[in-house]
């Protein structure tokens, strides 16, 4: 055959483009593989690449590839050899034969180059063969680039097309309207326009101190495949749906740190991320029979709904859909957990620092009625606004700004009883109650009540002053002191040992307590199908209102911080681990063990999202060549589920990682918050 050149070819592709390409203009499923070792500094030295999955010839395949503005991909790099041996082994384990064969960049301009896993061959030009296109985009998304129509692409799904874009990691689709524009503290439904959706842009956050707007309920959904139909596809990917913490008052999902481009492209799922209204726009209920609180929650089941109806164009399964949350999104996931509504919508649930106990923790396990929240908020915020003497408050409300409200000091944050979405005024743990018939893990930081715990003592502070920082009245902090149960260390600084018995408290009553009790309880009623739990032993900066608190001393040998000296892990702390995003702006690794638990914690993640137990299979860590989460497993062992009878239920997420029985047994016993505390 008479070659044309490459550079012609792709002109030829180009030119039979009309319009954006799709997967269904390409002719073929689209995979974004990129060998993600999550070790950033050296990520621009590593190739990705788009997968054209369905065979054709060399001539096709050029055009095809010219099509998304790229070429067949080249064979050299500095880590090609190694990266495209694992992303050849894991198509083997995923989909193709052991030794498919692949077109590549020809060799020369009179023969046509194909490779495998036995190297890089020359194959007839009228073999079909899917094929390997190059992937030019950069590794850091920003506006140009997702603006660039060079790496622009569109999805057809239902009666919507979705422009999105590609970066080095995976194909981006941010800013997707999930739900009809709607009244206030009204609830909202599924997306319903026909037409064309831009997805280059985040949508605003929802309304909160300082920023956002009413106008807010967008999702992001990142992808490592899009599929030419996904009513025939057998390669949808697990999902992880993410909702952002914040107190039920502030956060985003667009925040830098739940990127979700590392997970799509380390682990091979979906990841969505979402808004959701905050605050009093998101929680106000009155006791008028309408206007019944958790606007917020029903955005998440909306946006659960789209998920449902949509992301299966996107490469999701929607079969495989794991809600993760931290905070206050942990404090969703437990309430979805209970809400009838979302039942079906999800299969796995992670919380991540759920809130629950005294103080302030207790209004996110343990729900008010309508007219407790009115008394312990909405009265009080009716009568800033001004809208006490109002004939029709809600026709008041609604003529409020979004700023007064989300700014007057008792701005409602409070699930509720509703009637409808929350039933019962817990998640109910004995079998009493609806619970949603999901794979479940929960978990802590070590130190998460630190920065709940009130003010840094001072030399002149006394204990019990410290104690009742944490909100706790002076009768318990007295028996806390007189019970040797919660000793004061005695180091070189006094008042950091002071307050090392407020953080222990304030993390014992406000979250591994309660905690601990709710996996022991589903466990043991066989609420969920699987229950797993963990601690992170190993914090990156995290929640800190107190400044410093969170963030080891810096030393020459650690100049951003020596990870084995002392400091508290506190609340968020896990957030760049699990995500695997840290390394990526300015927080740049303190040491090996950084990067080696950001690739156990993700891996870890995905392979619950993938299967429902988060140990990945060894099968799968070899396809992958993921050597250091194998070294990590083998040597420290896999993470046990909750049962009656396991005797080190508990992960312990360190370097290294190891597991333990429950933690804190006597504490929590003398606290009022045991194992047993749910039945």
């Amino acid at each position: 055959m008479t070659m044309l050149s490459q550079a012609a070819l792709i002109a030829l592709g180009v030119g039979l483009v009309a319009a954006t390409p799709s997967p269904s203009s390409v002719g073929s499923d689209l995979s974004l593989l990129f060998q993600n070792d999550l070790n950033w500094p050296t990520a621009p030295d590593h190739n990705g690449t788009i997968l054209i999955s369905k065979p054709s010839t060399n001539a096709e395949a050029l055009a095809s590839c010219g099509q998304l503005y790229e070429t067949l991909l080249p064979t050299n790099g500095t880590y090609f050899e190694s990266d495209i041996t694992d992303l050849l082994r894991y198509l083997a384990f995923e989909t193709f034969e052991p030794y498919q064969q692949y077109w590549v960049e020809s060799l020369s301009s009179t023969e046509c180059s194909a490779i495998s896993l036995e190297g890089v061959a020359t194959v007839s030009c009228t073999e079909q063969l899917p094929a390997f296109c190059s992937q030019s985009a950069p590794y850091r998304p920003n506006t140009d680039t997702d603006m660039s129509t060079q790496y622009q692409l569109e999805v057809p799904s239902g009666n919507i097309t979705v422009l999105g874009t590609r970066d080095h990691l995976s194909f981006r689709f941010i800013g997707i309207p999930y739900a009809d524009p709607f009244e206030r503290w009204t609830y909202s439904n599924v997306y319903s326009s026909a037409g064309n959706i831009s997805a280059l842009a985040y949508g605003s956050p929802c309304t909160q101190i300082g920023y956002g707007s009413e106008d807010c309920l967008y999702l992001n959904v990142y992808t490592p495949y899009l599929p030419q139909d996904a009513t025939t596809s057998k390669s949808l990917k697990p999902v992880l749906f993410w909702i952002h913490g914040g107190a039920f008052t502030g956060g985003e999902g667009s925040d830098g740190i739940f990127d979700g481009g590392n997970l799509a492209s380390r682990s091979d799922v979906v990841v969505v991320t979402i808004n959701y209204r905050l605050s009093t726009i998101g929680f106000l209920a009155l006791e008028d029979g309408t206007t019944n609180g958790n606007y917020g929650i029903a955005d998440q089941i909306t946006a659960l709904r789209w998920v449902q109806e949509h992301i299966a164009d996107f490469g999701g399964d929607p079969s495989r859909v794991t809600i993760f949350g931290q905070s206050a999104g942990a404090g969703s996931v437990r309430a979805l957990l209970a809400a009838k509504p979302a039942f079906g919508l999800f299969a796995g649930a992670i919380a991540q620092s759920n809130l629950d106990g005294f103080g302030y923790a207790d209004t996110y396990s343990n729900y008010y009625t309508i007219e407790q929240e009115y008394y312990v908020a909405a009265e009080s915020l009716i009568e800033y606004v001004g809208c006490a003497n109002a004939t029709d408050v809600l026709t008041c409300l609604r003529g409020i700004s979004a700023e007064t409200l989300v700014n007057a000091p008792t701005a409602p944050r409070y699930v509720v009883v509703d009637g409808t979405y929350i039933t019962t005024n817990q998640l109910e743990l004995n079998g009493t109650g609806p619970t949603a018939p999901a794979h479940v893990i929960f978990g802590w930081m070590r130190d998460d009540g630190t920065d709940f715990a009130g003010a840094w003592p001072t030399p002149n502070t006394t204990e019990a002053e410290s104690i009742m920082g944490i909100g706790i009245s002076q009768n318990l902090t007295d028996m806390i002191i007189a019970s040797d149960l919660f000793p004061i260390p005695y180091g070189t600084n006094a008042t950091w040992d002071l307050f090392n018995v407020t953080s222990r408290v304030a993390t014992d009553g406000e979250f591994r307590c309660l905690d601990q009790a709710t996996v022991v309880a589903a466990a043991k009623n066989n609420i969920f199908p699987s229950v797993y739990t963990y601690q992170f032993d190993r914090s990156y900066m995290g929640y800190m209102p107190l400044a410093d608190t969170c963030v080891p001393p810096a030393t020459e040998e650690y100049p951003y911080g020596d990870p084995n000296l002392p400091y508290f892990r506190c609340h968020s702390g896990e957030l760049y681990y699990t995500f695997a995003t840290l390394g990526q702006s300015a927080l740049p690794f303190r040491d090996w063990n950084d990067l080696v638990l950001s690739q156990v914690a993700a891996d870890s993640w995905s392979a619950f999202a993938r299967t429902f137990n988060p140990n990945p299979s060894f099968a799968y860590l070899a396809a992958r060549g993921y050597t250091n989460t194998t070294a990590a497993l083998e040597q420290y062992g896999l993470w046990e589920e909750v049962t009656p009878y396991t005797e080190t239920p508990l992960r312990l997420f360190d370097a290294p990682l190891s597991n333990s029985p429950y933690l804190e047994q006597a504490q929590c016993d003398f606290l009022g918050y045991p194992l047993t505390f749910y039945g």
